[in-house]
């Protein structure tokens, strides 16, 4: 016997190749985007398009998230706080010096980047629990802010926050374009040489130091990435409501933007999506069962916990030894 060691992959014998991997992903992405811009032929109704836009940000938001907690392992409890950056930020510069919302979105960028290197820089040393208490006091401590200032308008919010487009049609399809191009964007880092290096910390954080991986400036950037996704979903749900409050960045919503990527599957682009779309839709879809409906909605993610418990559409292994 020599003494190398074999390696075997895990799944069928004959494992899909690198570029029918790609294909079927890509093929799914196609898929999903002509149901998006399908969807207002079938309904568009007033209602229809705004839950479809809501379903939208939320699909951003879950993409960002995965960024910190599926691709680098960063239990983030508080990642409503860059949500909420992104919409006040937009909302005090096209409200308070009149600008169009467009024109605020670089201010939103250097912002959240700020934002992510603020929150991001003392906590990212700790580990485990620890990380997610810290984040979820941080995120709380952005909404008291916002409560708190008369510049955010304090518990009243900001309000005639202009739109981006008049026609509720056009902003989703807007929406959806922007989204798109966010999950792409999000997939794209995941293939990286960074997106390599942050699975590395995710599995093993001291064994990736050893191998000269800067953990902490991985996890960093990792943390970064996703304030920026978080904050772009800001704007699009400022834009959306033309009218924000600390009440819509409550710790409920970093939540349900957790359960969408541990529901889909960590670390998979198509598995959140799939997640954030069944996290923002379902409830409305069960809305006729009034009272019942949450905890109908509670049963159905419990079920599909215990059966699919790494996801409804897990990352792929690659190989194990």
């Amino acid at each position: 016997m020599t003494g190398t060691t074999k390696v075997r992959r895990v799944g069928n014998a004959k494992p899909p190749t690198r570029a029918s991997k790609l294909l079927q992903n890509r093929w799914a992405g196609i898929a999903g985007l002509l149901i998006a811009l399908l969807a207002p032929f079938v309904n568009a109704s007033g209602y229809a398009l705004s839950v479809m836009t809501s379903a939208a940000i939320f699909v951003m938001l879950a993409a960002g998230l995965n960024i910190v907690v599926g691709y680098c392992g960063l239990l983030d409890l508080g990642y409503v706080a860059f949500f909420a950056v992104g919409a006040y930020t937009s909302g005090v510069l096209s409200t308070r010096l009149d600008l169009p919302l467009l024109v605020t979105v670089p201010a939103v960028i250097v912002v959240t980047v700020i934002a992510g290197i603020i929150i991001g820089a003392p906590t990212l040393r700790l580990r485990s629990d620890y990380l997610a208490i810290v984040t979820l006091g941080f995120g709380e401590i952005i909404r008291i802010t916002a409560n708190n200032l008369d510049v955010t308008g304090g518990p009243s919010g900001i309000y005639g926050i202009p739109h981006l487009t008049d026609s509720p049609v056009v902003f989703y399809y807007v929406t959806v374009v922007v989204v798109s191009l966010a999950v792409l964007g999000a997939a794209r880092l995941g293939r990286s040489r960074l997106g390599r290096a942050w699975r590395f910390v995710r599995e093993d954080e001291d064994a990736a130091e050893a191998m000269g991986v800067h953990t902490y400036r991985v996890k960093l950037a990792a943390y970064i990435a996703g304030a920026v996704w978080g904050g772009l979903a800001g704007v699009l749900f400022a834009a959306q409501l033309s009218a924000i409050s600390p009440t819509s960045f409550t710790f409920l919503q970093s939540a349900l933007v957790l359960m969408a990527v541990v529901l889909g599957g960590m670390g998979s682009i198509p598995g959140v999506v799939i997640g954030a779309v069944v996290i923002s839709i379902l409830p409305e879809i069960l809305r006729d069962l009034a009272d019942y409906r949450f905890f109908i909605f509670g049963v159905l993610l419990i079920a599909v916990m215990i059966l699919r418990p790494q996801g409804l559409w897990p990352a792929r292994s690659k190989e194990v030894s």
